[in-house]
């Protein structure tokens, strides 16, 4: 196991990160960030806060999706339409060595803080703007939310059953939009570091998500029939995918190549003749006919119990995976063998965090707690030498979204 020196610098240690967020995909961004030492203050309306605060109350009565991307952040509660809001962010913002907003089209800009305005007055500071669809081109005005962009890049048509499409079951789009935010303001802050001048970073979900559907996108080049939709089985390779053992549990089995295949039929499906069957001789006839090949599995399969599967199939080195609930997920036996469980404290109490992907031995992740809206907030505005009332909430209801 990786070990790192006690309290080593993190990459990111230094680094102030000024984010107004809600939902996942900023918010997802500025904690990978904040993971890696950066402080990130994360900019929230007077009382509700981020919306997605209030999204269900499963976590020792606090958000799923909050407790998930916001460790480790300072809360500053500040109704950005309310007067002397601006001097707030300006004086908060000339401190930062980044900007994040995920705000609504064009809000941030309405608001003084577009990117143009505030790499005139700061020209070191790396503006990124998360949207949508980008913040030009025809559909630049539209909301955008996880569900609707997995429909237009295209997933969810290739997702699903035969009968019915399906959406994938974590927010992918709002991942991958976070993701790519990441790690392009990692890129801009070494770019800053040669040249001394910031950027403007303008990541969209949309194409964030297509990037994730290349294999399909080019399975399907220049009108070929896009890959069937297969439930849980790989849509063009074969046999990789879930099979029921005799017992009723599932194994999910993936074989990748042909030499696989012939170790498959004669160690796993003891019928060493399978492999030369003129029906299955390579990857595209198997997945052709695959409802063929998977009722001779099945058939095999059948009179096994599901370890006696897996014994074949470790024996024969074919990779396999057993088909994991959440509950099964929360007490891995490979997670606790490797120590990544960490306890991350919230406004309810500590809960368990799953560590960072990525052990590095230089240096230890940070994980700290969850803030309650405008935890941090009288403390910050000391710091910007501006009285406690300066972030005081106006006669306006909500923030833009």
């Amino acid at each position: 196991m990786v070990t790192t020196p006690p309290n080593a610098a993190r990459p990111l240690d230094g680094i102030t990160v000024v984010s107004v967020e809600q939902a996942v995909a900023a918010p997802f961004c500025t904690r990978q960030l904040a993971d890696l030492g950066a402080r990130v203050v994360k900019v929230e309306r007077p009382g509700e806060g981020d919306f997605a605060r209030h999204f269900d109350r499963r976590v020792a009565g606090a958000s799923s999706h909050f407790v998930w991307v916001n460790r480790s952040k300072e809360s500053l509660a500040l109704d950005l339409k309310a007067p002397g809001a601006a001097e707030v962010m300006h004086r908060l913002i000339a401190k930062a060595d980044v900007f994040v907003q995920n705000l609504a089209p064009g809000a941030a800009a309405r608001l003084g803080y577009g990117a143009a305005e505030l790499q005139t007055r700061h020209p070191r500071l790396i503006v990124c703007d998360i949207s949508g669809y980008g913040s030009d081109g025809p559909y630049r005005d539209r909301k955008a939310y996880d569900l609707l962009i997995q429909s237009e890049s295209g997933f969810v048509s290739v997702t699903g059953s035969e009968d019915e499409p399906a959406k994938a079951g974590a927010a992918i789009a709002d991942i991958a939009a976070g993701m790519y935010a990441y790690t392009s303001i990692l890129s801009a802050l070494l770019l800053r570091e040669r040249t001394g001048r910031g950027s403007h970073i303008d990541v969209s979900m949309l194409e964030s998500l297509c990037e994730w559907m290349g294999h399909p996108l080019y399975y399907a080049y220049q009108g070929a029939p896009p890959p069937p939709r297969s439930g849980a089985a790989h849509a063009t390779i074969y046999p990789y995918g879930p099979f029921v053992a005799g017992d009723g549990n599932t194994v999910m089995v993936g074989l990748q190549n042909e030499r696989e295949w012939r170790v498959f039929c004669a160690a796993v499906l003891q019928t060493p003749g399978l492999a030369d069957d003129e029906r299955f001789a390579d990857n595209e006839r198997r997945s052709a006919n695959r409802q063929a090949l998977r009722a001779l599995i099945q058939s095999c399969f059948a009179a096994l119990s599901s370890a006696e599967v897996r014994d074949r199939l470790e024996g024969a080195q074919i990779a396999y995976a057993d088909v994991n609930d959440l509950h099964d997920v929360w007490r891995h036996p490979q997670l606790a063998a490797r120590d990544r469980w960490a306890e991350v404290d919230t406004p309810n109490g500590p809960v368990p965090a799953l560590k960072p992907p990525g052990v590095n031995d230089s240096f230890d992740y940070r994980i700290a707690a969850v803030p309650a809206v405008g935890q941090h907030t009288e403390a910050i505005l000391r710091e910007l030498e501006l009285p406690p009332g300066a972030a005081a909430a106006s006669s306006s209801p909500r923030n833009p979204e």
